[in-house]
């Protein structure tokens, strides 16, 4: 009967047996399963694992003195100063409507689609409500973004541009933006306080501006927005 281990072991068991090698008693690398096989306890134990004799070996090798140099290398891992965390980031959704972009935070998004027709309700052309469009199978409310912030862009008619899927308290909704960049992450120092005159603007829904590429783009303030969005569509 051949005692040998299977050839892709080979590798792994010989450098645990030269790591529990202790001098003239590492019987398993000479006449064990990485020997000749010749040990009689092999009948018995079936592999050196399994022998008291190595058993012995591997509790010496674990109960060994640490070394100077073992020492040294773990005082130098632990006297590394700690590395500072990043700073927290805010996960923002960038898109345009008309000359503005925009922003809101990505967890109210559910997905980006390509623009698709948008099917207008009769006697319901008032607000935010364009009408119902679908989305993978599903109708979903499509509603204007740039009705209730006031502001002047085509993305209702236009056959460009791209359809942002959102959710906001279990309710689903579809508006129209002229173009999409993207998810960007910023540190939420760089969100800096509104403009005085949208302040002042009793219509405003912006809680912060943040300055990208150029840009000036009002970060939406969503516990304002979405009720705004809802009341309109009712």
């Amino acid at each position: 009967m051949n005692h040998d281990a299977p050839s892709e072991n080979k590798a792994l068991e010989r450098s645990d047996s030269q790591a529990l090698s202790t001098g003239p008693d590492d019987c398993w690398a000479r006449i064990g399963v990485l020997g000749d096989g010749s040990c009689p306890e092999l009948q018995r134990h079936i592999h050196c694992r399994n022998c008291p004799v190595y058993a012995a070996a591997g509790e010496r090798l674990l109960d060994r003195a640490l070394t100077s140099e073992y020492r040294r290398e773990w005082a130098l891992h632990f006297s590394v100063p700690k590395r500072k965390l990043a700073p927290g980031s805010v996960s923002l959704v960038l898109f345009r409507l008309g000359a503005e972009w925009l922003a809101l935070p990505t967890q109210v998004f559910q997905e980006v689609v390509e623009r698709r027709k948008i099917h207008t309700i009769p006697h319901r052309r008032q607000g935010a409500l364009l009408g119902v469009v679908n989305v993978r199978g599903e109708l979903l409310v499509a509603v204007s973004l740039a009705r209730v912030l006031g502001i002047v862009d085509n993305s209702a008619t236009s056959k460009t541009g791209r359809l942002l899927v959102s959710i906001w308290e279990s309710q689903r909704l579809a508006f129209p933006v002229d173009e999409v960049h993207g998810v960007h992450r910023c540190d939420p120092e760089n969100l800096g306080e509104p403009p005085t005159t949208l302040v002042k603007s009793g219509t405003s829904y912006t809680r912060a501006v943040l300055h990208w590429q150029g840009n000036l783009v009002c970060c939406l303030d969503t516990t304002l927005l979405f009720p705004a969005l809802s009341q309109s569509i009712a």
